[in-house]
């Protein structure tokens, strides 16, 4: 089964659960599903499926910072809760040795010695790491890697 009909499904199920919080998400994820098929005018595959809940979940990591910097610990847990809800669509994460592999792999395809080849080797890791590891601690330690 597809990542968009299992989303789907579970929608159904959660309306048949009466699930009011989940389905709020799913209805939100499905809506930017639907969206991205309009305006490019195309049928979703599960790899656009993912980078649309990873952009939401991201989304919602950001607004848990700036309501939780304005005291507001009920909107920042409503966002946790959604973000819950997402993740369960994310494919499992890579463990640290499985980053610091492909990152020892990236720079030895691309010849990387200095911070100025980063952006090969983030061209190269991102299709790889996609939705299996947070792209910003990869780039903070490529980074560092090319630094050191």
């Amino acid at each position: 089964m597809d990542l968009k009909t299992r989303i789907l499904d579970d929608v159904k199920a959660a309306m048949k659960a009466r699930a009011a919080e989940r389905l709020s998400t799913l209805r939100m994820l499905t809506a930017a599903m639907k969206q991205k098929e309009v305006d490019e005018r195309v049928e979703l595959d599960d790899a656009a499926v993912l980078a649309i809940v990873e952009k939401l979940i991201k989304q919602r990591r950001e607004a848990i910072t700036q309501f939780e910097a304005g005291g507001r610990t009920d909107l920042a847990a409503a966002e946790k809760a959604e973000i819950e809800v997402l993740s369960v669509y994310l494919p499992a994460p890579f463990s640290e040795a499985e980053i610091a592999t492909a990152i020892a792999a990236a720079l030895a395809e691309t010849g990387a010695l200095t911070a100025k080849d980063m952006g090969r080797v983030m061209a190269l890791l991102k299709p790889r790491l996609a939705g299996r590891a947070d792209l910003s601690r990869v780039s903070a330690q490529v980074k560092a890697r090319l630094a050191g």
